[in-house]
């Protein structure tokens, strides 16, 4: 499934505020899922020293993962394609 980076300036967000973030933007994949649009959160990296966040999320387009952040009311700069890469050795 395609994978997408959500970018986000949160001044005053805290570590405690992202991790609540990440609990609404489960539950709505969730329901999305459930709806017949799968998608999925991974996880975010947070840099507090410059209030932005990047997160990591599996959908069908970028149009789907939007929806969810919005359903989620997460504030977000913008989606984008992105590609994982792991080194397994």
């Amino acid at each position: 499934m395609p994978e997408f980076v959500v970018e986000r300036d949160i001044p005053g967000f805290t570590a405690d505020d992202l991790r609540e973030a990440a609990k609404r933007a489960r539950s709505v994949a969730g329901e999305m899922t459930a709806e017949g649009t799968p998608v999925r959160y991974h996880r975010s990296i947070f840099l507090p020293a410059e209030a932005k966040c990047f997160c990591l999320f599996d959908g069908p387009s970028a149009a789907a993962v939007q929806e969810l952040n919005e359903r989620a009311e997460l504030p977000f700069t913008r989606v984008v394609d992105a590609v994982h890469i792991e080194l397994t050795e």
